[in-house]
Formats: C-alpha cells, structure tokens, sequence
C-alpha cells in the first residue's frame, strides 16, 4: 500500500487522510486519495487494502468506462437512489460483484469472485460447485433392443 500511495503522490495525487505506515509493518493507515487519474499506480493495480483513491467524473457514462478500462474485475461499489440508473450501471460494469448502496457484500449465499484478470470462477453459493465440475450430457439410444 506504501508504495502503490508514495508512486501516486509522486505522480500528482494528494493525500486527504492516512497515508502512513503504522506501527507494525503489517499495518498500513486507512487512506483517501484527491486529485487522482486513471493512469496512478493506485488506480491500475488490484489492491486489497483501505485506500480510496478519489476520482471526478461528469456522467454516468464517463465514470462507466472509466471504471472499466482495468485489466482487473473482482468488485464494485457504487450508490445511487435511481433505480433505472442503478440497472444502467450494473450492467454495463464489468465486475463479478457489485455492491449497490452497500459496502459489505460477501455472503455465504452469494457467488463470490470476479471477471478479467481477478478470475473466471465463482466460490461459495451452489455456483461455487461449478468449477470443480466436468458437466457431460449422455442422450442413449436404442437400449429396448
């Protein structure tokens, strides 16, 4: 997180809250992120930790595309009170999991996992099963003779 914060601050990021080392080296601040673009290395990695890089957009169309152009596809969060635009922009991201007004998601009911380079499968859920199946479908024939 330390680097991946350090390499976008130096590239023009600004940091609005955290942002340092804490004691233990296996800790790293809650951290936001202002004036951040889409090439920073906070943004093109796939990171698993409590840094929010802030990003402005103009239009739901915009913040789609830009929020697909990762290489990357595990989850997304978004808020919104529209239900027509909650359908609009839950189909067009490309993510294996969206949370909508909800920040925690992972459920044991639920399939857990991504698309792109965050993976092709899912876990838990009955979906989970899938992955570790050969599906083979038999149509016989002829067996009364």
């Amino acid at each position: 997180m330390a680097k991946l914060v350090d390499d976008s601050v130096s590239a023009g990021a600004k940091v609005l809250l955290g942002g340092k080392q804490g004691q233990s080296k296996n800790f790293y601040q809650p951290t936001i992120l202002t004036g951040v673009t889409n090439t920073m290395p906070i943004v093109v990695n796939e990171i698993f930790g409590l840094v929010s890089p802030i990003i402005t957009f103009d239009n739901e169309d915009e913040v789609v595309v830009m929020a697909n152009a990762t290489e990357f596809g595990l989850a997304a969060y978004f808020y919104a009170r529209d239900i027509g635009r909650i359908w609009r922009v839950a189909e067009g991201l490309e993510y294996g999991m969206l949370g909508i007004n909800e920040g925690l998601i992972s459920n044991a009911a639920a399939p857990f996992g991504g698309v792109k380079q965050s993976g092709n499968s899912r876990e838990g859920s009955k979906y989970g099963l899938d992955y570790y199946l050969e599906i083979k479908y038999l149509c016989m024939g002829g067996l009364d003779k």
